[in-house]
């Protein structure tokens, strides 16, 4: 097995978050890499974690835990992306 693969598939479980929202507990499964990164975007957001999963509940058509993982990957896709972008020098 590849180092990269051994080094961080073995090591994140899956846990299960509870949030209030919109009055109700609900909970989801998320791993804490993804847990750490959805955090990430309710600060960016300048919002509570509640908050922030309860607009991702209203916004989802899927499983909550799937739109989660799927909303912290387009977001780090989309940072690669400017990274690239504005690494990448222009003709003048």
């Amino acid at each position: 097995m590849p180092e990269f693969v051994s080094k961080y598939v073995r090591s994140e479980a899956v846990k299960k978050r509870s949030v209030t929202i919109a009055g109700h507990r609900t909970s989801f499964s998320l791993e804490e890499a993804f847990w750490l990164e959805v955090k990430k975007l309710a600060q960016n957001e300048e919002i509570s974690i509640n908050q922030f999963i309860e607009k991702v509940d209203k916004a989802r058509t899927g499983n909550l835990s799937s739109t989660l993982r799927v909303l912290v990957l387009k977001n780090l896709q989309e940072q690669l992306q400017t990274q690239k972008t504005s690494e990448t020098p222009t003709d003048t």
